[in-house]
């Protein structure tokens, strides 16, 4: 798939380019509530009416002004036109690049600053189960990007009953052999319709962030609900934005 929205936040200067699909299959992706009755297995939002070409996606952004690019899903890496965006971006721009979130399937990109990665799991079974893919490729990408000196930041959905405690710590402590300062936030699932996990609890989030405190030097977490999750603009004005495309 490919880039079908672009969004502009004038009082930060960053613009967001919005990207279809994703190679991974979390039955507990929180994009899933946003998906309505046309949803797609595997698809967490309705499949967009069309796609922005490379041509239109820059003519947009010449027209405001940005210090930051963003690149988001579903999975941005996904999109066939992301080298040629992301040099786009940052030689002729003269923006900062990065993966506002992804998943780690690919992070060696020419042109890339950062990188946002949501580690789904630790232990192998869970990962395979969780997202259909190995976790040795993900985690070794994030290993080997961190070592080339990319800034990253990472982040995992703690889901009591499937991604429990134990692995959101072990994920922790895994960031931690590489760098205590590596930047994680704890996300507390928000239950996702048709799935049996439970939202944990205020206790259960404090016990995580203080386990994780233990291998991180910065770790932060968010406990929204599902209605919160749909409205963040009203409590953050960084997702005031306007669609430029």
């Amino acid at each position: 798939m490919s880039f079908h929205r672009i969004t502009h936040n004038e009082k930060y200067r960053f613009a967001t380019l919005h990207n279809y699909g994703c190679m991974f299959r979390c039955p507990v992706c929180s994009y899933k509530l946003h998906s309505g009755p046309n949803g797609r297995p595997g698809y967490a939002y309705p499949k967009p009416d069309g796609f922005l070409t490379t041509g239109q996606i820059k003519e947009a952004l010449r027209k405001v002004d940005i210090a930051t690019l963003y690149f988001m899903g579903g999975e941005p890496t996904m999109a066939r036109n992301l080298a040629e965006l992301l040099d786009f971006g940052k030689n002729t721009l003269g923006a900062r690049t990065f993966l506002g979130h992804c998943n780690g399937w690919k992070l060696d990109l020419p042109n890339l600053d950062g990188a946002n990665v949501g580690l789904k799991a630790w232990d192998p079974q869970v990962h395979r189960a969780y997202t259909g893919r190995d976790k040795e490729l993900i985690f070794g990408n994030f290993r080997r990007a961190f070592e080339a000196g990319m800034d990253l930041k990472a982040n995992v959905v703690y889901v009591p009953g499937l991604v429990d405690l134990d692995q959101v710590e072990a994920i922790a402590a895994w960031l931690g052999g590489l760098s205590r300062d590596i930047r994680f936030h704890i996300m507390g699932y928000i239950p996702v319709p048709g799935q049996p996990y439970a939202r944990p609890t205020k206790e259960q989030m404090a016990q995580a962030v203080a386990a994780c405190r233990r291998h991180l030097n910065q770790v932060g977490m968010s406990h929204l609900t599902s209605e919160e999750a749909r409205h963040h603009a009203e409590r953050d004005d960084r997702f005031a934005v306007r669609q430029i495309a």
